[in-house]
């Protein structure tokens, strides 16, 4: 084979383990081959290639945790020594003896002398090592045993290749990558089963065809599983929907508008477009906006600036003032564990430091109430309740996949898996009507990685949940109007833009769905995902802010777009590749520009005041709503205080200070 040079590296995913049989001759116990798997292109030729690394591993190096029947405790040597660390990143003492399950997690890397007899490197490499094409591939099959396990079957099954075991994550990244080279079916026989095509053959198999098959085909999975279908389906949508638009017809004949609507309406359940303007929003027409200011980033809020927000008590001090810093820079992520608190309004603002204790202390009580409802239920129980038995199962499948390439959730038995699950259960006993849907565990991850704390995530995700409810509805009202009205900012920020996507039956921006569903969640990486929220969350510098950062995308890929001609198949396509090559602070810096673009508009039409809230003097405080809201806050912070802590834990906290009002 070529050497690396000459190729194109599509993907790499080092963390990749072959556990090889111990039945055959010369292969120790217990040995795991750890190496680096890759999708190669060269030519018109596209590999997957996996290479050993240079050195075996000994299971007896690898992370473990120690779990207990409730919930996760400190990641210890192994399972079965004894709990010797308590060295926990931020420990907060339990009242309550019955509910001291967990209140934070620690990871730690044991130490041990490696084992000897492992098998010369050298030798392994060549052993273990295999580069097949993906136009020889039959099926993938895709296993959980804890982790994802994925056996590549070839056409001619001369010779049979190990199976890929994604103990550190990596597996759904590898099959959304591979995706872009051939279609991956689910078989009828075998849901763990995907059937691998070659591009020809997908090409050539049209969306028609794939309606006749309900048993694997693309509507089908988006009627069934909207959120699913739409996180890991867009590049399917990419290869198919365009020819299901376009059918026998010329590329160049248009479908009406009314049918591409009907059309969408079928890919998205409940997604119904309205050819009509809908009520209230005027037909918009070129509008001369003048130049765009140049808005300049900060540095983020650091924790000593932070302190000198806080009064002797730990009140905050002007907090428009510190909303407006953290808008500019947002949050050194020394200060994101306690500041997110109050941005999403677990904490009061007019709090003190005593009052947040008491808050916490009545929080930890009842999340544990709603825990030990579900984890009292018995399996025969759960037998008779369908609705609770379907959200333990989505739920086990979801937490399983998300993020499992970031420290705080990768490898074995993480104890972040554990709480990411107990939470997202906890969640369907506080909301049993909405319960659990697909996408809700890419909203809670990084409040969890932030929070490091079971309670306090699961009352910061209570929060955010009730900014993006109507996002998960059944009817998806929160999707369909957002949308609309992304669609209506566009079509003032950039009427040529907007008529080119229309033109190539884009108008609707439904390849906008998965940023508005979970916030970006999956086109950034970790670290800006925490930015942009902590930065969205102050309410600053206008309501519907995130419809402005969709905006500030589109402005940067519009040339792109239209210099290339591109059509419905390439739009879809190359705003699905955009994953993880976006830049937070270019994006927010031209979003805050094009909203002070918007405002200094002398005509501005109504619709679009009313979806910035312009017409409602959002952008600025209102003292008088503000010191309502803090004088109900507070009446209920003493009730809190006075009445529940008085009455449950008066021997706990009996040389605690008296609440000051």
């Amino acid at each position: 084979m070529a050497t690396d040079s000459a190729l194109k590296v599509i993907f790499e995913h080092e963390g990749v383990f072959i556990h090889p049989n111990t039945e055959e001759e010369g292969t120790e116990p217990d040995l795991l081959v750890s190496g680096s798997l890759r999708i190669l292109e060269k030519d018109a030729e596209v590999l997957v290639d996996f290479r050993p690394l240079e050195d075996p591993v000994d299971p007896s190096n690898m992370l473990c945790a120690g779990q207990d029947s409730s919930s996760v405790v400190e990641w210890a040597q192994c399972p079965k020594e004894k709990h010797q660390s308590h060295q926990l990143l931020e420990t907060q003492q339990s009242y309550e003896t019955e509910w001291d399950m967990l209140n934070a997690v620690s990871f730690r890397k044991r130490s041990s002398a490696r084992g000897e007899g492992l098998l010369n490197h050298s030798l392994e490499r060549s052993r273990w090592a295999f580069s097949v094409s993906v136009s020889d591939l039959r099926s993938i099959t895709v296993k959980d045993e804890g982790w994802t396990f994925v056996i590549l079957q070839q056409k001619e099954p001369s010779t049979s290749l190990p199976a890929l075991h994604f103990h550190q994550g990596g597996s759904r990244e590898f099959l959304d990558n591979l995706r872009r080279f051939a279609l991956l079916t689910e078989s009828p026989e075998d849901e763990t089963c995907l059937e691998v095509s070659t591009p020809n053959r997908a090409l050539s198999q049209s969306f028609e065809n794939l309606l006749d098959d309900n048993s694997f085909g693309l509507i089908h999975k988006f009627r069934r599983d909207p959120y699913v279908a739409t996180f890991g389906g867009l590049s399917k949508v990419t290869n198919y929907i365009y020819d299901a638009l376009r059918g026998a017809e010329e590329q160049q004949q248009q479908r009406p508008p009314e049918e591409v609507a009907d059309l969408l309406g079928e890919v998205i359940p409940g997604l119904e477009i309205n050819q009509q303007e809908e009520p209230g929003f005027e037909v918009i027409t070129r509008i001369d906006l003048g130049m765009r200011p140049q808005v300049t980033r900060r540095e983020p809020l650091s924790a000593d600036r932070w302190s000198k927000h806080l009064d002797m008590e730990g009140r905050v001090q002007d907090v428009d003032q510190l909303k407006h810093e953290v808008f500019k820079g947002g949050l050194c992520h020394a200060v994101r564990k306690e500041l997110w608190k109050f941005l999403l309004g677990y904490f009061p603002w007019s709090s003190t430091s005593e009052e947040r204790r008491c808050l916490q202390r009545v929080k930890i009580d009842e999340y544990f109430r709603m825990k030990l409802q579900w984890k009292s239920v018995s399996e025969e129980q759960e037998r008779r309740n369908s609705r609770l038995r379907d959200f333990r199962s989505l739920i086990e499948k979801d937490v399983d996949r998300t993020d499992r390439t970031n420290w705080f959730y990768e490898g074995l038995n993480n104890p972040g898996l554990t709480l990411l699950h107990d939470i997202l259960m906890t969640y369907c006993m506080y909301d049993f009507d909405l319960g659990y849907v697909q996408g809700m565990s890419d909203l809670l991850s990084p409040i969890l990685y932030v929070m490091e704390n079971e309670v306090d995530a699961f009352w910061c995700f209570v929060s955010f949940m009730d900014q993006m409810h109507q996002n998960f509805e059944e009817q998806m009202q929160g999707m369909k109007t957002q949308l609309i009205q992304l669609s209506t900012l566009l079509r003032l920020l950039d009427l040529t833009f907007w008529n080119y996507l229309e033109s190539q039956e884009s108008g609707y921006l439904y390849f906008c769905f998965r940023w508005l569903l979970i916030r970006f969640k999956r086109e950034l990486s970790f670290q800006d995902v925490l930015r942009l929220w902590e930065v969205m969350w102050t309410g600053l510098p206008c309501q519907n802010f995130h419809l402005l950062i969709c905006c500030s995308i589109l402005d940067s890929e519009k040339q792109k777009i239209m210099e290339e001609n591109f059509g419905f198949n390439e739009i879809l396509k190359h705003i699905n590749e955009l994953s993880m090559k976006l830049n937070i602070e270019e994006i927010l810096q031209k979003a805050e520009g094009l909203f002070h673009q918007i405002r200094s508009c002398k005509d501005l039409p109504h619709s679009i005041s009313s979806i910035l809230g312009l017409d409602t003097g959002h952008q600025r405080s209102d003292p008088t709503n503000a010191g309502a809201v803090a004088a109900s806050q507070r009446a209920h912070l003493q009730n809190i205080c006075s009445n529940g802590l008085g009455r449950e834990n008066g021997s706990q906290n009996s040389g605690r200070p008296a609440f000051k009002s």
